[in-house]
């Protein structure tokens, strides 16, 4: 199994959709669906079924560990991996909240690596995807949007982590959340 960590804004879907919409026309770019929309805390790939014992004890203990009670989050403000020269990736950032996301994700990546899982790569920026660019037609198209707006498609309580299983489609991926690990009171 596909596996990630993550924290599920789905509940803003409207919203980012609203956010996704000046997009839409750019050719080369495929947009996310809004009702999967979600912050990743921690990546985790292929996983064997035989793992997720362990692994839910560890994301349990990192959550419970953390310190982190339910929090607001706010959603808001373009931004795109790896720089708007090449774009690969569109992105919401998180302009309330990252605090309390990085401070899960440091949590959650100790527990994870200790059990054998690839370290991160890059510095964790809390974000939520809205696009991949699979060509660049329209690479000026995305890159004024990106420059020249500052949208905020809302804010929500984050109460929970979830464990979420990514599957692969011709359709784009399928999120199925495989446990939720609530944050405590």
């Amino acid at each position: 199994m596909r596996l990630f960590v993550s924290v599920d804004v789905g509940g803003l879907a409207a919203e980012i959709a609203a956010v996704q919409r000046p997009f839409a026309d750019a050719s080369g770019l495929r947009l996310t669906d809004p009702r999967q929309a979600h912050v990743t805390l921690k990546f985790l790939g292929d996983t064997r079924a035989g793992q997720l014992p362990d692994l839910r004890e560890a994301i349990a203990a990192a959550v419970a560990d953390s310190g982190i009670s339910p929090f607001r989050t706010e959603v808001g403000g373009f931004g795109v991996f790896p720089g708007l020269e090449y774009l690969s990736v569109v992105w919401l950032g998180v302009r309330e909240g990252s605090e309390q996301l990085t401070a899960l994700h440091e949590r959650i990546e100790s527990r994870t690596t200790a059990m054998g899982f690839n370290p991160e790569e890059h510095a964790f920026t809390p974000h939520v995807t809205l696009a991949r660019m699979d060509h660049a037609d329209n690479k000026e198209r995305v890159q004024e949007l990106v420059e020249t707006r500052d949208p905020t498609a809302g804010a929500l309580t984050v109460d929970a982590v979830c464990l979420t299983e990514s599957t692969l489609t011709s359709d784009g991926p399928v999120y199925e959340t495989v446990e939720r690990f609530d944050l405590p009171r």
